[in-house]
């Protein structure tokens, strides 16, 4: 296959040339650089490339272009390789026009014209796109491949864990695959999934850390002692990955399922700062832990800590296969955990149409479906964005009546905007019911009190959440939900014997000196990715101050 291509479209012969000769010195060894003059040129160069089965990893076009607009080329472009990355060229004038182009064909970004000199500022933006884009493209034919069934909730866990780890796979059906049963022969078909490495090698119903250690990722630690441990990698843990290890901390940091954590779910999140086009969790997630270990700061991938205990003033932390480490300070950033909801059909189907959170993964699977998004916050409703891109109907069921109650309001406009998303307010999920796998929905109106049945392909549930705190929930003080109670109102409940300094808690430490906690888990937080990123950073300079006293 050839190489992907880098589109440049501008109307100005300088500054096209300009632009290539940029272009060229920086990516030529990995892409094809392909310069047009016109909007109408570079749509037959994608009809041709489109015709030999090529691909575009990033269009650089400029605005101000006669007869056909950048944003006017840019849809266009769009239809023909929906997964490329879209940059706009402007001048400080055509800002609205970044913006509209922002809102009509998801720009990615818009660089100011001049950009000289390239190396501050046009290769930093285009290699954080392109990396983005090589994160995101289907994974090549010779790559990991998961042989299983589509409806099998052990294909399901595999495919989660690697789409959220953003590791490239191909999943074959080998009900549906003549390539997958001719892999599958010469193994246990009892034992599906199976994975089959690049090299030829196979994996038969791996668990995930088997799974991490196969594709690369870290499952072990460097050292048996660190300065700060972190357990969970959600945007509280992964920013204090990045402030320890910047500050010159032994920073390790334990995450049982993918960077990220409940925000690494997320389709788009557009109302965080900095990104104004929005940004996926999963490429966040991404940048953050590349940013952390960049830095020095150890990721254990699918590993859980089970149990954390005190050794006088250090840490210990046991994980689920028994190995301990320990450190000086710890923080909690566990975020929240999956509470399985008790209605019929929910567990029966659990991996095989009913999944809780987005489950990315399996949006192409339900490609022209009827997918059913259940909540009203805003998780559920960029759930509810990104499926509307597959399948055929996406109706939201929301208990309250007003999406505006928990959701914010810009994701509200989306929905309203997207033809293919019905929102049924004040309803509740009755039952859920198939054959082998999800084919009908029960819901019932609590305002009109009747049911009604619906044709469903999969459920994607977005309520039921609770604090994952149960690894230290006998050891600090939390509320009689789980949340961790940290500075001023660490001693609610009673001052524990654990605490044996003379000093008031830190703002984010917990009844235990030493032990502190950010993000989700916390006790009355703001569940936004902005705060989370907030106190793990802040919860650094906490611990440096610990560290002082010890």
């Amino acid at each position: 296959m050839s190489k992907p291509a880098i589109i440049a479209v501008d109307d100005d012969p300088q500054v096209i040339s300009a632009v290539a000769r940029d272009l060229r010195a920086r990516y030529a060894a990995d892409y094809r650089i392909i310069s047009a003059e016109s909007g109408a040129e570079a749509l037959d160069v994608l009809g041709s490339l489109r015709e030999r089965g090529d691909t575009v990893a990033l269009f650089l076009v400029d605005q101000r272009m006669p007869v056909m607009s950048g944003t006017t080329f840019l849809v266009d472009a769009k239809d023909a390789f929906p997964r490329a990355k879209r940059v706009l060229l402007t001048a400080y004038a055509d800002t609205e026009a970044a913006i509209q182009a922002i809102n009509e064909v998801e720009l990615d970004y818009y660089l100011l014209k001049p950009w000289d000199p390239p190396d501050a500022n046009l290769y930093p933006v285009l290699d954080e796109m392109l990396a983005d884009w090589r994160a995101n493209v289907p994974a090549p034919f010779d790559g990991i491949r998961i042989l299983g069934t589509t409806y099998s909730p052990r294909s399901h866990e595999l495919k989660d864990f690697l789409a959220r780890n953003q590791i490239p796979y191909r999943f074959l059906d080998v009900e549906r695959d003549e390539e997958a049963a001719t892999l599958a022969a010469s193994s246990d078909i009892s034992r599906l999934p199976i994975v089959v490495m690049p090299g030829g090698d196979k994996l038969v119903s791996p668990d995930k850390q088997a799974l991490a250690a196969a594709v690369g990722l870290q499952t072990t630690a460097e050292q048996p002692f660190y300065d700060l441990a972190i357990i969970g990698g959600g945007p509280a843990g992964l920013a204090a990955a990045v402030y320890g290890a910047s500050e010159g901390l032994r920073t390790m940091m334990i995450e049982r399922e993918a960077p990220g954590g409940q925000a690494g779910t997320s389709s788009r999140i557009e109302n965080y700062l900095g990104f104004p086009s929005g940004i996926s969790g999963t490429d966040l997630a991404r940048r953050a832990a590349t940013q952390a270990k960049r830095l020095g700061a150890e990721i254990l991938t699918a590993v859980e800590a089970t149990k954390v205990e005190l050794d006088d003033n250090v840490k210990v932390i046991t994980l689920g296969d028994g190995t301990q480490l320990r450190s000086h300070a710890l923080l909690i950033a566990t975020g929240m955990a999956v509470r399985k909801l008790n209605v019929p059909g929910y567990e029966r189907f659990s991996g095989a149409g009913v999944y809780y959170g987005a489950a990315i993964s399996e949006a192409a699977t339900y490609e022209g479906g009827q997918v059913f998004v259940i909540g009203g916050a805003n998780s559920a409703g960029q759930a509810a964005m990104m499926f509307s891109r597959y399948a055929a109907k996406v109706t939201m069921v929301v208990r309250g009546d007003a999406l505006e109650t928990r959701m914010s309001q810009y994701l509200v406009d989306q929905i309203n905007r997207t033809d293919n998303i019905d929102v049924l307010l004040n309803t509740q999920v009755v039952e859920v019911t198939g054959d082998e796998r999800v084919e009908q929905m029960v819901l019932r109106d609590t305002a009109a009190d009747v049911q009604h049945e619906h044709p469903a392909s999969a459920v994607f549930i977005f309520v039921g959440a609770v604090p994952h705190s149960t690894l230290v929930a006998d050891l600090v003080n939390t509320n009689d939900r789980g949340f961790i109670f940290t500075g001023s109102d660490s001693f609610t409940g009673g001052k524990p014997d654990s605490w044996n300094v003379e000093r008031a808690p830190f703002l984010l430490e917990t009844s235990v000196p030493g032990i502190f906690a950010a993000g989700d888990v916390r006790e009355g937080t703001v569940k936004r990715v902005a705060s989370a990123v907030g106190q793990g950073s802040v919860s650094v300079s906490l611990v440096h101050r610990y560290l002082e006293t010890v």
